[in-house]
């Protein structure tokens, strides 16, 4: 039988930087994930530049990569990709981390070591503390399931992804995010 130690908010802020680990807190129990491969990097990278150039030119927030945020007073957590909007940037201290409160758009990549359990209370924690989507990127699949407090869909090749609401006029390839890269 395991024993699983829980920490503060306090305890956790002062635990020190490893390079190579990322560090979320669940419910006050620390979770440690390794850093990610290369074609996971690659993938995040690619939807970061789309919705980077997309926000930017039409004004509408910024777009961070492996970025804490406090989702409630015991989970932190650290989307592959955030979408911020400029509502929610100023209400956040921008020289602080963990930012306070949920990205309006949390993209998780799924990596072999993601548990489905973990994945589906991963996003419902994104979506009760305040995100509008959360998208969760499935490689091997080359599927994107697309999660908002009201619905689930899933989008394949060759469609793309669209989020009229949150960020109108924006697509994104299937196609672009995941060629190439095999």
């Amino acid at each position: 039988m395991s024993t699983t130690t829980k920490l503060s908010f306090e305890e956790f802020q002062k635990l020190p930087e490893r390079e190579g680990t990322i560090y979320e807190l669940d419910e006050g129990e620390l979770l440690m994930e390794p850093s990610p491969a290369l074609k996971h990097n690659l993938i995040r990278q690619r939807i970061a530049e789309k919705l980077i150039q997309f926000a930017r030119s039409n004004h509408l927030g910024v777009v961070a990569e492996e970025m804490d945020f406090r989702l409630a007073t015991d989970i932190i957590r650290n989307p592959d990709v955030a979408f911020i909007t400029n509502e929610h940037l100023g209400t956040i201290d921008v020289e602080r981390s963990p930012a306070e409160g949920a990205p309006a758009l949390a993209v998780e990549v799924i990596s072999p070591s993601n548990s489905a359990e973990d994945m589906a209370k991963k996003t419902q924690q994104y979506l009760r503390a305040g995100s509008q989507t959360v998208w969760i990127v499935y490689p091997k699949l080359r599927l994107v399931e697309v999660h908002s407090a009201s619905e689930v869909k899933q989008v394949r090749e060759p469609n793309v992804l669209q989020e009229p609401d949150l960020l109108p006029g924006f697509s994104l390839s299937l196609r672009y995010i995941f060629d190439e890269i095999e």
